[in-house]
């Protein structure tokens, strides 16, 4: 039997993922077959003669390497194959970036003798981290005139250079070779910033971060890219290891992927690659599908068929699509198009959430059945659309809303215990903080009561009146008194006094601990904190629970890279003492930026979906490859649908392979939006079944009236009446 790799192409829902599915049960059918074809091939690669004796080399067995897109994907992914293969085959799906940090950290022994590197443990870099680290490392090359000429804050600056080192990573482009890309892409719309200037400040930082053994997505993918791929001992491993790969919506993956599945190929592996046409959700944060796309012509070409007959995708692509660029001859849509119409968005987001909660409460439609999709989700409409629903008995779920983890009063309670537990943290913490903290740590429950039944021993009004008369502000030692230090203490109640004593005692237990150094470190003041005030023995509430793994993540991280900058210094006994309170405040104030979010796994639920209204952005739905009976695409005549928005990074064109380092001009962003909303349209659209609803308000958030490219979608299709739908 001979094998050959296969290309298939086919829109959204078409069902390229179970074809992969197939092909790959079939390989496993024919896994001895398979095997003599792929050492066949290989016949005529040379035996290596780096490490003879290597286990890593001599264990290494054939295998399929399975690829996805991203971390849900990927998931989904090793679930449907294992089901398929009833469990038979270990199978370890990953996604491209994951794929090269694993292949880094294993062949990092090998790296350190081709960069002659110090033999330090590699750590990765969160990017909130690595955003903080770098800030620090070119702060005095970023003053403030700099930043003037640039035209943006530091915070941003520094993260549009970074994002700059993994899109020049992604496309295969050597840090040192950043500076002419950049000079002959911007030198035209540039403003006043200096290519060479930020090329220097990206080779600074690599060194910098290799010398000390960390490790960010961009250095991640250099190293593999540029050293492990084309290392001959790293490509006899590969070939030894990979006698077949399967990769799932490569649309959707850097441009460097294709040379790996293209050195897999070379050395006679097989392949089975999904690509939609109308995907490329990243393009603009590092995929590069058009350069992905060259790789079918060395496959065989399965075209899946496209929008079943009579479908919804296949009566409304073509009059939607054709309408934006011929929007004269736009006609009317049919009967399962409706739209929302009204004069303010608040009018908007209330008559959508109200005719959502009539539908679903009249049998209509199921709750897990409808999505409300935006370009964009300020917290006002969350806000809005969960409270109508909510009042109705109806979840809403978001996805992926990644709320800074400050925002949780739990976290918040646990950094101001921090500043008063260690000395010199004075100025992070104010009456409010306080008073919040007592009304979080006094919340005690039997082990009997459920977590919604939880209610302080402080509440809001008695502490508030604690911290007034007991909290002494001080920048080194702020105390907490004893409560009969106010006058009137007999008003606080025996419930409340006997909390904020308990509290007091620990805190006062903790300090003395802490100045006999009894307190290996915050991590284990925080664990404390946590089991004594919070956990008690009951069951916290997911966000509440989500929120703690992340904040503990966190610091276990923070302190693993503050212990690695330590190693490079020697310090005293108390110089050590004076870092930790300043990482300690470093940590607190890295927190209060908002730059972190709390995005545990589990990330789906386990068994059946939740029964909830799905909430998302365009980006968030079309990444998770979502699909619904009924859509609400809000804010439709908002000219941010064929904006990339946030999902786009500074400079992210220059680097795509087919037009590497040419300018970007107004032209090329007029076309590049007009094909974003095409592909836009062609996946939304393929993943509703039933109606669409197209809701527009005339006037946006601030005011301005909103003139979109949809707008004449709203247009051509019937009016919906609220109001009298609800009987209202």
């Amino acid at each position: 039997m001979v094998f050959h790799s296969i290309w298939i192409v086919g829109s959204s829902r078409s069902g390229k993922t179970s074809r992969l599915i197939e092909q790959f049960s079939i390989w496993l059918q024919n896994r001895k077959q398979i095997y003599e074809l792929f050492y066949t091939k290989r016949a005529k690669l040379q035996a290596s003669t780096y490490m003879p004796q290597s286990e890593l080399l001599q264990q290494a067995k054939p295998g399929i390497l399975v690829l996805a897109a991203n971390d849900d994907n990927r998931r989904e992914l090793g679930d449907k194959i294992v089901t398929s293969t009833q469990g038979k085959y270990p199978v370890r799906v990953r996604t491209p970036l994951g794929f090269f940090q694993d292949e880094v950290i294993l062949f990092w022994p090998l790296l350190i003798d081709l960069l002659h590197l110090k033999a330090h443990f590699p750590v990765r870099l969160r990017p909130e981290t690595e955003q903080e680290l770098a800030t620090k490392l070119w702060r005095n090359q970023l003053d403030e005139d700099t930043l003037k000429l640039v035209g943006v804050n530091e915070y941003r600056f520094v993260r549009r250079i970074l994002d700059l080192m993994q899109l020049a990573a992604y496309s295969g482009t050597p840090c040192e070779e950043i500076a002419g890309i950049l000079q002959t892409s911007l030198e035209e719309n540039s403003g006043n910033l200096k290519p060479e200037f930020m090329a220097d400040l990206l080779v600074d930082w690599r060194n910098w971060c290799l010398e000390r053994g960390f490790l960010t997505y961009g250095i991640i993918t250099e190293l593999f890219t540029q050293y492990l791929l084309k290392n001959e001992h790293y490509q006899q491993y590969l070939a030894n290891r990979y006698q077949a790969v399967v990769a799932d919506d490569v649309d959707e993956y850097p441009g460097m992927v294709r040379n790996l599945l293209e050195l897999l190929l070379d050395q006679g592996a097989v392949g089975a690659f999904s690509y939609n046409p109308d995907g490329g959700v990243r393009l603009g944060l590092g995929a590069d599908p058009d350069y992905l796309a060259g790789l079918g012509r060395r496959c065989q070409v399965e075209t899946l068929p496209g929008f079943a007959l009579d479908s919804l995708a296949d009566r409304l692509v073509a009059p939607m699509v054709g309408s934006l660029s011929s929007p004269m001859v736009m006609s009317d849509l049919p009967s399962v198009v409706q739209s929302i119409q009204t004069t303010s968005r608040s009018q908007l987001l209330r008559q959508t959430a109200e005719f959502i909660g009539y539908a679903i409460n009249s049998g209509l439609v199921a709750a897990e059945d409808v999505a409300i999709i935006a370009p964009g989700l300020d917290a006002i409409a969350r806000y809005t659309i969960v409270e109508i629903l909510s009042k109705q008995n109806i979840t809403v779920q978001s996805l992926n809303d990644q709320r800074p983890l400050i925002s949780s009063p739990v976290i918040r309670a646990l950094l101001t215990m921090l500043a008063l537990v260690y000395p010199g943290l004075g100025r992070l913490v104010d009456r409010d903080a306080v008073a919040e903290m007592l009304v979080v740590l006094s919340r005690k429950a039997e082990s009997s009561e459920t977590p919604a039944a939880l209610s302080p021993n402080i509440d809001p009004v008695r502490a508030g009146l604690i911290a007034d008369y007991c909290f002494v502000p001080h920048p080194e030692h702020p105390n907490l008194l004893p409560v009969k230090t106010f006058e009137r203490w007999d008003r606080i109640g025996y419930a409340a006094t006997t909390a904020y004593t308990e509290i007091l005692q620990w805190i006062e237990k903790q300090r003395s601990q802490q100045e006999l150094r009894l307190i290996p470190s915050p991590i284990s003041l925080l664990d404390r904190a946590i089991q004594n005030f919070l956990w008690n023995g009951s069951n916290l509430p997911y966000e509440q629970l989500a929120a703690l793994r992340e904040l503990l993540e966190t610091a276990q991280h923070y302190w693993e890279i503050d212990t690695r900058l330590k190693q490079t210094t020697a310090n005293t006994p108390d110089a050590n003492h004076r870092l930790i309170n300043t990482t300690i405040a470093e940590f607190i104030q890295l927190l209060r930026r908002g730059t972190i979010t709390a995005n545990p796994y589990p990330l789906r639920s386990i068994g059946k979906h939740s029964k909830a209204v799905t909430l998302a952005t365009i980006f968030q739905y079309r990444a998770n490859r979502k699909f619904h009976r009924w859509h609400f695409w809000l804010d439709t005549g908002s000219p941010l649908w064929a904006k990339g928005g946030a999902a786009t990074l500074f400079g992210a064109p220059i680097f795509l392979q087919d037009r590497l380092g040419q300018p970007w001009t107004a032209e090329d962003e007029r076309l590049a939006e007009e094909t974003r909303l095409q592909r836009i349209l062609h996946d939304l659209l393929s993943r509703v079944s039933e109606r669409l609803y197209l809701c527009h308000s005339d006037l946006a958030v601030n005011g301005q009236e909103q003139l979109g490219p949809l707008l004449q979608l709203v247009h051509a299709c019937i009016p919906l009446d609220v109001k009298e739908s609800i009987g209202v």
